[in-house]
């Protein structure tokens, strides 16, 4: 048969055991997913500016206009602020105006006719958290300006 060693027993029939990979149990591998998980979550919340805020909606922007008590061609003058209250800054800001009808001329970088019935307000470009858009114009009664479409951009 040959030398085998005197501490080695062999059984008849047996053979000799080979050593197996401890299996990994669900609970520890679940474990190491939810830490992972949670590191991306961290990382990714250091990366946008620690926000984790909705999306912006049609409500984040506000729109207030008053009389200025002026006088303009015999119509009275309102102005209008347009502020952003999203916490992104938002462009292509498009508010329905109707043609924007006023006796005096409105700066159309602040806000200009699309068509008979939109507006682009401050030239599409963005306007940043917390900024204001102010423009004034005359006409017999106030304007409403609703919100038509805006672009998110963060």
């Amino acid at each position: 048969m040959g030398f085998v060693p005197s501490n080695l027993s062999i059984k008849p029939n047996s053979y000799p055991q080979i050593p197996t990979i401890p299996r990994r149990r669900p609970d520890i591998a679940m474990a190491v997913f939810l830490k992972l998980y949670a590191a991306l979550a961290a990382l990714f919340l250091s990366l946008s500016g620690g926000s984790a805020a909705a999306p912006c909606r049609t409500s984040d922007i506000a729109i207030h206009q008053s009389r200025t008590g002026r006088i303009v061609e015999g119509k009275p003058e309102y102005e209008v602020h347009l502020s952003n209250r999203c916490h992104c800054p938002l462009s292509q800001i498009v508010v329905r105006c109707y043609g924007l009808s006023s006796v005096e001329t409105v700066d159309p970088r602040l806000i200009r006719p699309l068509d008979g019935e939109r507006c682009l307000v401050g030239g599409g470009r963005p306007i940043a958290p917390g900024a204001l858009v102010r423009f004034k114009y005359a006409w017999m009664t106030p304007q409403d300006f609703p919100l038509v479409a805006s672009r998110i951009r963060c």
